[in-house]
């Protein structure tokens, strides 16, 4: 994968391994409290083994510096009818407090776009929250555009479950 070296620290990028289930969740846990949402964390060590690992539904790539997890991308596929073709879709992207401002987000995005684009993806996508602006100036300092002309829907719970009965009638 990837490797930068600065003076104090080295930092590296690899994909997470069934071993890492914990890290992952532990990871999520801190985005989501980053996010105040963790309360609809329901993720458990044993959903990601199942889904990750075994489904390969998503994949997860893991920054170190000096061996030790600082950061962590979940990332898949999506597919886009108009390019006739896959592309990828980064979930989540988070990197420890204490280890922001040093590079280490733009080293993940960078790797990403890296596997985009030895898988012959077109696009890298993601979501914002509105709020988050230092990640907004951030992306956009990359190059990403913000798509504003989009809205991102939702069905989700009851909703869910009440769409899903629609062709049951």
């Amino acid at each position: 994968m990837d490797k930068m070296m600065t003076p104090i620290q080295e930092f590296t990028i690899r994909y997470a391994e069934e071993k890492d289930v914990k890290l992952i969740l532990g990871f999520i846990t801190s985005l989501a409290v980053y996010e105040h949402m963790e309360d609809q964390v329901t993720a458990t060590e044993e959903k990601l083994l199942e889904s990750i690992f075994k489904q390969k539904r998503a994949e997860v790539i893991i920054g170190e510096e000096n061996d030790v997890p600082v950061c962590f991308a979940l990332f898949y596929h999506n597919y886009s009818t108009f390019l006739g073709k896959a592309n990828l879709f980064l979930e989540d992207l988070f990197v420890n407090e204490d280890k922001r401002g040093l590079g280490y987000g733009k080293m993940m995005l960078s790797c990403l776009a890296s596997i985009a684009v030895e898988r012959n993806c077109s696009r890298l996508d993601w979501w914002c929250l509105d709020w988050n602006q230092p990640s907004i100036d951030f992306y956009k300092s990359l190059g990403a555009s913000h798509l504003k002309e989009w809205n991102i829907f939702r069905a989700q719970h009851d909703s869910l479950e009440n769409l899903s009965k629609i062709i049951k009638k």
